[in-house]
């Protein structure tokens, strides 16, 4: 994930670590924070799909990363997404990160509040803090996500190689 990445290239040159900030536990945190129901891309968006319509935005794990969030940039309802394809950014006192669909299908409703208080991504990634609900346009995308085990074990993975 490039958003990984680039968080970490600029934590190493702030001269940032976990000593820095006892409370960071990245593996840790990504276990608690991973929920069963949804589904999950290895670019860390959650999907989570009831009846016609899927909800979508950042994991706690990759907001864990970026910081305190204090911007969101997100399209307007109507428009669509392609699955793999960046719909909005996500700005942080650490990073700014584009965030990419999951899914394809049509924007039906924005999270507006998160323009007046982005925030809410980090005190609430899987309730308040979600980005956008699609209309999906092929279903049977969802089938290629992770499910919350899996996304356990990418997230291991993914922290013991950093």
């Amino acid at each position: 994930m490039a958003l990984r990445i680039w968080a970490s290239s600029t934590a190493n040159a702030l001269r940032l670590s976990s000593a820095t900030r006892p409370h960071f536990s990245p593996l840790s945190r990504c276990f608690s924070s991973v929920l069963d129901g949804l589904k999950y891309a290895n670019s860390h968006e959650w999907v989570k799909h009831e009846g016609s319509v899927a909800t979508i935005g950042i994991t706690d794990h990759a907001q864990d990363h970026l910081g305190e969030v204090v911007f969101v940039d997100l399209p307007e309802a109507g428009g669509s997404v392609t699955k793999a394809t960046g719909f909005g950014a996500v700005e942080s006192v650490k990073a700014t990160s584009d965030v990419n669909s999951p899914i394809s299908g049509e924007i039906v409703e924005v999270n507006s509040k998160l323009s007046e208080t982005p925030g809410l991504i980090n005190s609430s990634p899987y309730e308040d803090g979600w980005m956008i609900k699609v209309k999906p346009s092929n279903p049977s995308e969802l089938d290629s996500l992770m499910g919350a085990k899996e996304y356990t074990k990418f997230c291991e993975e993914e922290d013991s190689a950093h």
